[in-house]
């Protein structure tokens, strides 16, 4: 009898997580939100602001609205459900500094090529932009909080993507927690549109970057890869404001 039923603990465990996760991304992106309100009064900061439309507090606001609506009704029944099929076990001791550095790399490296791939078939075949991928591409300026402004169904399998992953990997809890959050904030920063000389890919020039995925809003090809730049470099699929006008001809 009691099978048919949730029990308080497999909502309660899955809505935090989705609170958190939710919670986490609005944090990341408020630092953001901050700077298209206030930065073009300052030069310091307007210097780093990449072409094109910023974001006023009403969009922002919108944003919001429809992805919390995707995780009401897309990400917390998904989280359920993987509660109940999936057998976490917290070890007693935490990993190392290294292994979980090792980890979370690894984890990023099978969450890029996950997505690369998958990315790519939403461009590839006209049922799956339109159905999946195509709400995303309503951006062509891209702005934090629209890392996450997707269609439910893409939302839901992003998610499924990122758990793969470090399942895959078979990291240590901890380093899947680690994952999580740097990969919040890594597509927060590749929607941010701003070109800082601190950002990840100006430090590590194997990052693509907010340049790098703010060209695949405005062309909606190539650069199919969140993070890496490796997999776009082998398929021949990397995007610039030049090859991209070469290529529409």
């Amino acid at each position: 009898m009691n099978l048919t039923f949730v029990s308080l603990d497999e909502f309660l465990i899955p809505l935090w997580t989705v609170s958190l996760s939710l919670l986490v991304h609005l944090i990341f992106s408020l630092l953001f939100l901050v700077l298209d309100l206030f930065g073009s009064n300052f030069s310091c900061i307007s210097q780093y602001r990449m072409p094109g439309e910023v974001v006023t507090f009403h969009r922002w606001m919108n944003c919001l609205g429809r992805i919390f609506r995707r995780y009401i009704f897309g990400v917390l029944p998904l989280m359920m459900l993987l509660h109940r099929v999936r057998n976490v076990s917290i070890p007693y001791d935490a990993p190392s500094l290294a292994r979980a550095l090792w980890e979370v790399f690894l984890c990023l490296l099978m969450f890029d090529t996950l997505f690369f791939w998958w990315h790519y078939c939403m461009h590839r075949f006209p049922w799956l932009y339109r159905q999946v991928h195509r709400a995303h591409h309503l951006h062509r300026d891209t702005f934090a909080l629209a890392a996450q402004d997707l269609s439910i169904s893409e939302l839901m399998s992003l998610q499924l993507l990122a758990i793969l992953s470090a399942w895959w990997v078979n990291c240590h809890p901890l380093s899947e927690i680690l994952f999580h959050l740097l990969n919040l904030w890594l597509a927060v920063e590749d929607h941010c549109g701003y070109d800082f000389p601190w950002a990840l890919h100006n430090i590590l020039p194997c990052f693509g970057g907010a340049p790098f995925h703010q060209a695949h809003h405005r062309y909606s090809k190539g650069n199919y890869a969140p993070y890496f730049k490796h997999w776009d470099w082998i398929c021949g699929t990397t995007t610039t404001k030049t090859n991209a006008h070469r290529k529409e001809r």
